[in-house]
């Protein structure tokens, strides 16, 4: 049986997918989601027939801020914010890895009843971007750790992108523009993140999101 570059690629995310889910180091998590994106970003390039000049600069660019800006801002600003490394988990690090399973086998299940013309083409297309979004959500609900929460966005939105990217065929330049948008976003939203766990270090002395609950009016 032969395989496609692509599912070969997304292979490897799906692993790192899995990864994340018992993960217990905020650096491993930067790591996973740098990866992701910079396959993520890469994926138009073997999906269709040619890509415009404009399309080549707008996926190299998503590639440079998904890949490289936005995990080393994360970095930066632990670095600055002197904040603590390791993930403080709601669910169990074992258990996370089991829902990790249960999520990789569900979306490849998921995909199958899916029937999109454009990526029939790609057998691991449709479960990754599934998978990626949900591991994004996971994130957000079982992790504390503000850090980690951000990383769960990203990763949602890696899968928004993977979807986005598998349904372009014959939508590239709407796709182009969204990634414009996509772009500037993920930068203001990295500048901003910085002040806030700031804010949030000096007030808490942590980024356990747990800690808010003791705001008072």
């Amino acid at each position: 049986m032969m395989f496609n570059p692509v599912d070969i690629i997304l292979s490897f995310v799906l692993l790192s997918v899995l990864f994340s889910f018992g993960a217990d180091r905020v650096l491993t998590l930067i790591k996973l989601v740098g990866f992701q994106g910079v396959v993520v970003s890469i994926i138009p390039f073997f999906i269709g027939d040619h890509m415009s000049t404009g399309g080549t600069v707008f996926t190299l660019a998503t590639l440079v801020i998904r890949g490289v800006i936005i995990p080393l801002s994360i970095f930066v600003a632990i670095r600055k914010g002197a904040i603590r490394r390791v993930v403080e988990p709601i669910v169990g690090y074992h258990a996370s890895i089991l829902c990790g399973l249960a999520v990789i086998i569900g979306t490849t299940y998921l995909s199958g009843r899916l029937d999109i013309g454009s990526v029939s083409g790609f057998k691991l297309l449709e479960p990754t971007a599934i998978a990626l979004l949900a591991t994004g959500m996971f994130l957000l609900m079982a992790r504390r750790n503000a850090i980690a929460m951000v990383i769960g966005y990203i990763m949602m939105e890696n899968g928004i992108y993977l979807v986005g990217s598998g349904l372009s065929v014959s939508t590239r330049h709407i796709v182009e523009f969204g990634i414009l948008l996509d772009v500037l976003a993920g930068v203001m939203i990295m500048m901003i993140m910085a002040v806030i766990l700031r804010n949030i270090k000096q007030t808490f002395d942590d980024v356990d999101t747990a800690l808010l609950r003791t705001l008072k009016d």
